[in-house]
């Protein structure tokens, strides 16, 4: 199991029990290291003090705020950890909204929710409880240095809690919306035909990292001194000029047999992959392309 990145309760109406939580998740990328251009060798960031123009090293640093230009509060480690709320340990459900309501583009991280010693039945009504109503809990914790309201929901195997951006966090664009009366019924008709055909399980194995698969296979052609082999590229597409006579043709190349997912893969990226399936061919004029 992963390390605990946060230990405390979580306490619903007068009911509390144990838990912990660690990461669900992690985004996988290739890292690279920063070397001097003309000998290869690591190079390292050096703090220095504007004010004596020497370096600082890292015992010697406090935190600051800047309240006014070149201006600022220190705060210790004491005083950061005074600030803390009582969320820091106790983690309160303040109430209980249906899942369906809540927007994911407030979702931020995800953490697994597991009982600690004595929890597993509060752990367990709790879990059942969500599940049979539709229910989602709201909550707040505070962990890596800031308070977090959170959503605490079941998951296949057990409850799963999502940190979440707060309100004034979330851009509001007023111009972005959608003008649904530039559609014909028709159109609609053939588009929900057409998601229908493409229609399939949710199965995220099937879906990996292209770019980064093509780098370390880069990075493993450099080492072994063979020769590089470019991605292929994708072709640039033209607008659709007839949106009518692109679903249609788009329903008939999704009602062909489709390649093995692992075969697709290993000939193209994912992102073209998804492109090919709903574009269509070059041989009509009044097609996109």
């Amino acid at each position: 199991m992963a390390s605990t990145v946060w230990k405390g309760h979580l306490t619903f109406g007068l009911v509390s029990l144990p838990i912990k939580l660690f990461s669900a998740a992690r985004s996988e990328t290739v890292s690279f290291n920063q070397l001097h251009k003309s000998d290869h060798s690591r190079v390292k960031q050096v703090l220095f003090c504007q004010l004596e123009d020497k370096p600082v090293p890292r015992n010697e640093l406090v935190k600051g705020y800047e309240y006014e230009k070149d201006k600022y509060v220190v705060l210790d480690d004491e005083d950061v950890k005074k600030a803390a709320p009582t969320t820091a340990r106790t983690m309160e459900i303040l109430e209980f909204v249906k899942a369906d309501e809540v927007d994911a583009v407030y979702m931020e991280s995800s953490y697994y929710v597991a009982p600690d010693e004595a929890g597993e039945k509060p752990y367990s009504l709790l879990y059942e409880g969500l599940r049979k109503t539709g229910y989602v809990a709201l909550a707040k914790v505070a962990m890596h240095n800031r308070e977090h309201v959170v959503i605490v929901r079941p998951g296949s195997r057990g409850l799963i809690l999502h940190t979440m951006y707060y309100a004034d966090e979330v851009r509001k664009v007023e111009e972005f919306r959608t003008d649904t009366t530039l559609i014909r019924d028709k159109e609609l008709e053939l588009a929900t035909t057409l998601i229908a055909s493409l229609a399939a399980p949710f199965e995220p194995e099937k879906y990996t990292d292209t770019y980064r698969e093509n780098l370390m296979a880069m990075i493993k052609a450099k080492v072994e001194g063979k020769q590089l082999v470019e991605a292929p590229t994708t072709e640039k597409l033209a607008p659709v000029i007839d949106i009518m006579e692109a679903l249609k043709m788009s329903l008939a190349q999704a009602k062909k047999p489709v390649r093995s997912t692992q075969g697709a893969a290993a000939q193209a990226p994912a992102s073209s992959q998804q492109e090919t399936a709903t574009r269509p061919k070059k041989s009509r004029k009044t097609s996109a392309g």
